[in-house]
């Protein structure tokens, strides 16, 4: 059970109602639960719609960062979300890493934390970032030239950026102990 009341629309001010609208129009019917909620990070969203709109709008931005490719994007994201155990980040990110061909075992090899067996140099280099500063907050030398001879400037701010926002949305997951969907099984005791 959440430690946050879920809202429905109707209880909302304008601007909780106009991040609402957004969000189902993003991600469409896996934002809203059978009661009507708003599931994931999403109800802690527009409970505070003033940081919840600036915090959504960050979301975007980084999700369609044109340095990363999408696959890339999910090898940080469910990173950062096995290193927090975030269940419902693994749960949303998983299949979608999966989806964009990051390989089944490198996918399971990082729920576990494991040293996944990547075939891809450029999905080792994004991993390593994701999991140091996960693990310690910054990076090593041969780190950071690995991922700025793949990435460049721009594309490791996007990347460390990216690795934050997933931070604080496995916080908010967390924190506020939002549950899986119903039939959604954890990945993690």
């Amino acid at each position: 059970m959440t430690r946050i009341p879920y809202v429905r629309r109707d209880e909302l001010g304008s601007e909780g109602q106009q991040l609402w609208d957004g969000i189902v129009s993003t991600w469409g019917g896996l934002a809203v639960t059978a009661s009507g909620g708003l599931a994931g990070p999403f109800n802690a969203l527009v409970t505070a719609p003033d940081a919840g709109r600036r915090l959504s709008a960050l979301g975007a931005t980084l999700r369609s960062a044109p340095t990363i490719e999408r696959r890339l994007s999910e090898v940080a994201i469910i990173t950062i979300g096995a290193r927090w155990r975030a269940e419902y980040e693994w749960w949303a990110h998983a299949p979608m890493a999966r989806e964009h061909g990051v390989a089944g075992a490198v996918v399971d090899a990082i729920g576990r934390g494991e040293d996944p067996p990547f075939e891809a140099d450029d999905e080792r280099a994004v991993y390593t970032v994701a999991r140091q500063l996960g693990d310690a907050g910054r990076l090593d030398q041969e780190t950071y030239d690995a991922a700025h001879r793949l990435l460049g400037d721009a594309g490791l701010v996007e990347l460390v950026s990216l690795c934050g926002y997933y931070t604080l949305i496995s916080f908010l997951l967390n924190a506020f102990t939002v549950p899986l969907p119903p039939d959604a099984l954890p990945m993690w005791a």
